[in-house]
């Protein structure tokens, strides 16, 4: 990254800072509305000495991990299966009715058939990331290099060389986009899920702070969430442009 770019993606943020810290100095808000730096650092370095962040971090990252998993190989298997026979005719009505249905709206249902633990949230991420992912899978696959393709047949080769040394490799650019758009979305699923029903993790150490009044905590943990995606975001951009230059890694999110 050159020093310009670096400087145009950095100069909003830096403005709104500066705002935010004037802002805050002069009292055109109310602390409670919105804390100023200096609170929201306090209570950042206050719940991170205790402990208490990084273990609520650590309860969403691994949610989150656990979730994203089971929700990509699903996604990988079906997305390769689809492609593989194209029969979509047979389903492909219901695949779009579901992946209009969003997942926090099925959060009553989850609590009702798997209770508050943590078998409720992990299904929810699947059901908030799949989609995208299957989407992206189906289409790496469906539109492999045809050509290549023929070339591969008349060669001779079998259904595991077609799809190891000319289906897979054309089609990692979109899996990979598909993952950097799942894992997005499993972010605000997790954090939506712990707000609701949640012993632990990011969202409920924001909901419970809203409740004892502490916004300080509220915006820490909002920048905690907001760094955290950024860079799971970015090492995932990364990984696509090295892969994949020009597939749009920049473009996504």
């Amino acid at each position: 990254m050159s020093r310009r770019t670096f400087a145009k993606r950095c100069a909003l943020p830096a403005l709104l800072f500066a705002l935010w810290w004037w802002g805050s100095a002069r009292q055109w808000w109310s602390p409670y509305v919105l804390p100023s730096p200096v609170q929201v650092w306090r209570a950042f370095w206050s719940m991170t000495r205790s402990g208490a962040l990084l273990g609520d971090l650590w309860a969403s990252v691994r949610r989150v991990a656990v979730g994203f998993s089971i929700s990509f190989a699903l996604a990988f298997a079906l997305g390769l299966a689809s492609a593989w026979t194209r029969r979509t005719e047979y389903y492909g009505h219901l695949v779009e009715f579901l992946r209009h249905v969003p997942p926090l709206s099925l959060i009553p249902l989850l609590i009702l058939w798997f209770g508050i633990g943590e078998k409720s949230k992990t299904v929810l991420i699947v059901l908030a990331t799949f989609f995208p992912i299957y989407m992206s899978v189906h289409k790496g696959f469906v539109t492999a290099n045809t050509k290549l393709m023929e070339v591969g047949r008349t060669m001779g080769f079998s259904k595991w060389r077609l799809f190891s040394r000319i289906m897979f490799p054309c089609a990692v650019p979109d899996i990979l986009v598909g993952m950097r758009i799942g894992i997005g979305y499993s972010w605000r699923a997790i954090i939506s899920a712990e707000m609701i029903a949640a012993a632990s993790g990011l969202g409920y150490m924001i909901l419970d702070a809203q409740q004892m009044s502490r916004s300080d905590k509220v915006v820490a943990g909002v920048f905690v969430i907001g760094l955290v995606g950024y860079l799971t975001d970015a090492a995932l951009a990364a990984l696509i442009a090295r892969v994949a230059p020009g597939a749009g890694g920049d473009d996504v999110g």
